[in-house]
């Protein structure tokens, strides 16, 4: 086992991490309810591309990191997660920036003017349903998952070791869904970016 990178203090640690969390998420919410009108000569879609891009690469090390763990291996499964890490705030980075200068795209606009008709309803069918439970389960537990995600590192940093295992029971498999759903997400949703 690796040796602890940070000193304990749990009152602190609870602190930051929740000032932390609540301050992404409303952030989230605030900034996804406005529209900048810029012309950045690029399609500001690109945004959405590198989202499900970065989530990929998570999803990646974070299945790599679990092999690294469950084969001793304590310093590269440090190094995958704190790139999983890194690589999540430039995603929340990024985006924070589509939904700015892109807007809102709604499933099933095939004609990109804003409504979803009942026609297009029709064409996409069932995909619909389908479409919007991945969303809205990938949605909340994007919310809910950054202090979980906080306190697993926390553990670590700390060396309770015992603690980050039983956290990471929960938080590993709950990141990885919303890493995975991320890109299908985008997949589903990207034919009808105007």
């Amino acid at each position: 086992m690796l040796k602890a990178a940070i000193n304990k203090n749990d009152t602190t640690a609870k602190w930051l991490i929740g000032i932390f969390s609540v301050v992404v998420f409303t952030a989230v919410v605030i900034l996804s309810k406005f529209k900048l009108e810029l012309d950045l000569g690029f399609n500001v879609h690109i945004f959405a591309t590198i989202n499900a891009f970065l989530n990929s690469v998570i999803a990646i090390l974070l299945v790599a990191a679990l092999v690294a763990v469950k084969n001793a291996k304590y310093l590269l499964h440090k190094q995958l997660m704190t790139t999983a890490l890194i690589l999540s705030v430039l995603f929340l980075v990024s985006y924070i920036a589509h939904h700015l200068l892109a807007g809102e795209a709604k499933f099933g606009d095939s004609n990109h003017d804003g409504l979803v008709s009942e026609e297009e309803k029709l064409l996409v069918g069932n995909i619909r349903i389908i479409y919007y439970f991945i969303l809205t389960t990938h949605i909340i537990l994007a919310a809910v998952i950054l202090p979980f995600i906080l306190f697993t590192a926390y553990r670590a940093l700390t060396a309770e070791y015992a603690l980050h295992k039983k956290l990471a029971r929960i938080t590993w498999p709950l990141w990885l869904y919303v890493a995975v759903t991320g890109p299908v997400v985008y997949w589903l949703i990207s034919p009808y970016y105007g």
